[in-house]
């Protein structure tokens, strides 16, 4: 959500910033519509002052027997409060249709955000770790002697169709055991709150991060309103969703493991082998809410986190800041950070760590009040720490060994029970 005070200021400068993301230039017909409403509101109130004026007159008409002009001032009273109503309508029909207009609109990128169309404009602002020599051609995460076994996706067709999975065994177990991993150690280390959220929301909380109203297909709605969420940014960064804070509350930094739901609208095609990308995985979410002045520090200190949870396990990544035309809706600035996949020979993005400033604040209605000043709107953030699925193929990928089976990372040993490889037919050993 924009602020409108700020196009009525600098117009040219929004259509300029939009432009970078590819739109339209659109300020003029949003100033159309908010003189329009502003318009209506202004007569509405003079109309309504001019009635009551009115009003004050009928009684000293009445009691000077002026019949005349006692019905003249009823008239007048009652044609001010028809013309009240009707601007007062078309005050909110404009307001509607602002409101709207601004809701579908993406958020403006920071001067700093590279220009570019796609991936191949994004970047690289870090790198960490030597991809692994192997002494023979690595395979594919499915492809794995050692995955195989715990990794069925033919009875998860028969249970939902496609981009679903089954895991038993040795694999739900490692699953198991990085997102505890996960939590534990942006707990324990990154001082962030853990949180367990619904999975299941209200349209508001949609429309409060972004999702809504433009990218609705993007989603699951069930039959009687409520959507799941793609991901716990969603209920986390609602949780102050109408909220005046306390400056002292602030900074709030929460962590969730949440099942996640994602249509994959547009995706067809891309990624079908495998569970790189699926209909319904398992993520580590982050979400901080701040002050403004240290959102952009919070940035990188979420960045870090992250990156930390890869260093820990030893997998090769690499971070890069988004282009404007790979940056989300919601997002001034993203870092991806992308992990080594020996099989597909790439770096593949396993976490977004995005600062939205007050776009999201704005839809949600999140301020905070100092003591003493004026409520002002938070800056909210959220990423991923990590998608856990993800994290498993990098792991089998990075660990598999010539005879089928899969080194596994020394930092989830604790978290196994002392167990430190899965076998070519599939055992934890």
């Amino acid at each position: 959500m924009h602020d409108i005070r700020a196009i009525r200021e600098k117009p040219a400068a929004f259509d300029a910033a939009l432009s970078r993301r590819g739109v339209a230039p659109v300020s003029a017909e949003i100033l159309a519509i908010d003189e329009t409403r502003r318009a209506r509101i202004l007569a509405a109130e003079t109309a309504q002052a001019e009635a009551n004026a009115a009003a004050k007159l009928i009684g000293q008409a009445k009691a000077k027997g002026d019949d005349a002009e006692f019905d003249r001032l009823r008239a007048e009273v009652a044609d001010r409060k028809a013309a009240i109503a009707s601007l007062t309508d078309e005050a909110k029909t404009a307001d509607a249709q602002l409101n709207d207009l601004l809701m579908a609109l993406p958020n403006l990128p920071y001067d700093d955000i590279p220009d570019g169309k796609d991936e191949a404009d994004n970047v690289e602002i870090n790198r960490w770790g030597d991809p692994r020599n192997f002494a023979f051609k690595p395979l594919e995460h499915y492809e794995i002697p050692a995955a195989l076994p715990g990794m069925d996706f033919e009875t998860a067709a028969k249970l939902s169709g496609s981009r679903f999975v089954l895991l038993s065994g040795a694999i739900a177990r490692l699953h198991r055991a990085l997102a505890q991993f996960m939590l534990d150690t942006h707990v324990e280390e990154h001082g962030l709150a853990e949180t367990i959220t619904p999975v299941l929301v209200r349209d508001e909380m949609m429309y409060g991060t972004g999702q809504l109203p433009k990218f609705g297909e993007d989603s699951y709605r069930t039959t009687n309103g409520w959507w799941l969420i793609p991901t716990a940014e969603v209920t986390l960064t609602n949780i102050v969703n109408g909220e005046t804070l306390d400056e002292s509350y602030l900074p709030r930094r929460y962590v969730a493991h949440t099942q996640c739901f994602r249509s994959e609208a547009g995706s067809a095609g891309r990624d079908t082998s495998g569970m790189l990308r699926q209909h319904q995985f398992e993520k580590v979410e982050m979400v901080s809410v701040t002050k403004p002045e240290d959102s952009d520090a919070e940035h990188l200190r979420m960045t870090k986190c992250a990156e930390t949870i890869l260093e820990k396990l030893g997998l090769p990544f690499r971070t890069v800041v988004l282009c404007t035309g790979d940056m989300g809706a919601g997002a001034r600035r993203t870092h991806d950070i992308e992990v080594w996949l020996p099989g597909q020979n790439a770096y593949r993005e396993i976490s977004s760590v995005s600062t939205c400033g007050d776009y999201q604040a704005r839809r949600m209605n999140a301020r905070y009040r100092a003591e003493g000043g004026k409520p002002q709107f938070v800056h909210t953030l959220n990423g991923s720490g990590l998608a856990v699925g993800r994290t498993l193929i990098a792991v089998l990928e990075n660990g598999q060994e010539e005879d089928g089976s899969v080194t596994l990372p020394e930092a989830l040993h604790p978290w196994l029970r002392g167990k430190t490889r899965i076998t070519a037919d599939g055992q934890l050993a």
